[in-house]
């Protein structure tokens, strides 16, 4: 070997180095705790199983807080848990797998997370679900980015010359249709004061959203709301079909959860194949006694309805667990009941109301802010009531982007 001449023998070959053979050393748990997205396994019930150190660092929690003390659900926004309940576990055992849904979870220090979030459905050999897998991607950048675009958009739409003489004639005609889909008016019953409202929101598309109200003899009054799947033509139909489903149901048996199955029935039997179509609802009886309406309502898969109190307080009637309507033959109503009293008013809404888009980082309106609002003005007449809400959806502007019905039914005060 000539002077100076490096010796071969100590070369180091590439991927024989230590730092590269210490990438080979991670194990397989190491790679799990530390990814760069989180993961978690839950029972078919929700509680957690699993749950790696990254989406623990995200929330601020420790193992020991979540494994087997929390369900999936409870690490979600107020929300993000309604959705989970209405929608997305619904509709993941339907389908097995649903991908890239956004929720919003709790952290500790208080601060929402946007996340991304992608579940599947791990079978046995039978075929029957044993637990579920999640993966939850940090949405906090693409949040930003999407909130761009939409500033963006509108912007774009602002520049846009409208053509509103060559669209008149189509939105007339589809003004008319909507209405069709709705009361003319409420009926006047004795001791109750009713109203309703329905916001468009494009006059362009024919929305999904209705609602009904009804004497059924001298003492007992049938009503319900609800909102179907999509928009346009195919929507119109299903909420046609939907409307008086449940009506004629309620004319023949006034029994919310049993009126809830007859229209699961027939959407199932009219929605078959590739082209599924649901909806939520609730529907309920009130019935006089003196001076009080006793009401029973059930709920399939809806946002909660609120009652406001003469003492000047707000509630949500819980129906946690009512399952979306037209997609599983075996869906679960949940039923509930209350008494209004004089100055007490119910109020049903849909979910333009919760899921319009407010301030300048278009937070969702969301239940919380809805009866912060209800509360500040109980007790309200269901006139009154209404006509608040209606105000606060015209301040919304662009940021409701969803056709909103609303139904209210109270007992006027007593002087």
């Amino acid at each position: 070997m000539k002077p100076g001449a490096a010796d071969d023998s100590d070369a180091v070959t590439p991927g024989t180095g230590t730092e590269f053979s210490s990438l080979l050393e991670d194990s397989a748990e190491d790679l799990y705790e530390s990814a760069p997205c989180g993961y978690l396994s839950t029972l078919m019930d929700g509680t957690i199983a699993k749950i790696n150190a990254t989406l623990l660092g995200w929330l601020g929690l420790s193992r020991e807080e979540v494994v087997g003390r929390k369900r999936f659900s409870d690490l979600l926004t107020v929300g993000g848990r309604l959705y989970h309940e209405t929608h997305f576990a619904p509709l993941l055992r339907m389908q097995g797998h649903l991908g890239g849904v956004a929720l919003e979870m709790r952290t500790a220090a208080g601060p929402r997370l946007p996340v991304l979030v992608t579940s599947t459905l791990k079978r046995g050999s039978d075929g029957e679900p044993l637990l579920i897998r999640t993966t939850v991607f940090d949405a906090t950048d693409r949040r930003a980015y999407e909130q761009e675009l939409l500033r963006a958009r509108r912007a774009a739409e602002e520049a846009r010359e409208q053509a509103e003489a060559d669209r008149a004639q189509l939105r007339e005609a589809l003004a008319v249709l909507q209405r069709s889909l709705l009361p003319d008016t409420l009926p006047d019953l004795p001791g109750v004061e009713t109203a309703g409202y329905y916001h468009t929101a494009s006059p362009m598309e024919l929305g999904g959203d209705f609602y009904d109200l009804f004497a059924l003899d001298d003492t007992r009054t049938a009503f319900f709301l609800g909102d179907v799947c999509g928009k346009g033509p195919q929507a119109a139909a299903l909420t046609s079909l939907t409307r008086y489903t449940l009506r004629a149901a309620m004319i023949q048996d006034a029994d919310p959860v049993d009126d809830l199955r007859t229209l699961n029935k027939a959407l199932m039997a009219r929605y078959t194949g590739d082209d599924p179509r649901y909806c939520t609802a609730v529907a309920g009886v009130f019935e006089r006694a003196g001076d009080t309406l006793e009401v029973r309502l059930a709920s399939g898969g809806h946002p909660p309805a609120l009652v406001l109190r003469a003492d000047g307080t707000a509630e949500f009637l819980s129906t946690r667990g009512g399952m979306l309507v037209g997609v599983l033959t075996s869906a679960q109503f949940v039923e509930v009941s209350t008494v209004l009293g004089p100055g007490d008013t119910l109020l049903l809404y849909t979910d333009g109301l919760t899921e319009a888009r407010v301030g300048p980082d278009r937070e969702l309106y969301g239940y919380d802010a809805l009866q912060s609002f209800a509360a500040t003005r109980a007790p309200a007449g269901g006139r009154a009531l209404v006509d608040a809400l209606t105000g606060l959806l015209s301040d919304f502007g662009d940021g409701l982007d969803d056709d909103t019905a609303l139904l209210a039914i109270g007992v006027p005060a007593t002087s």
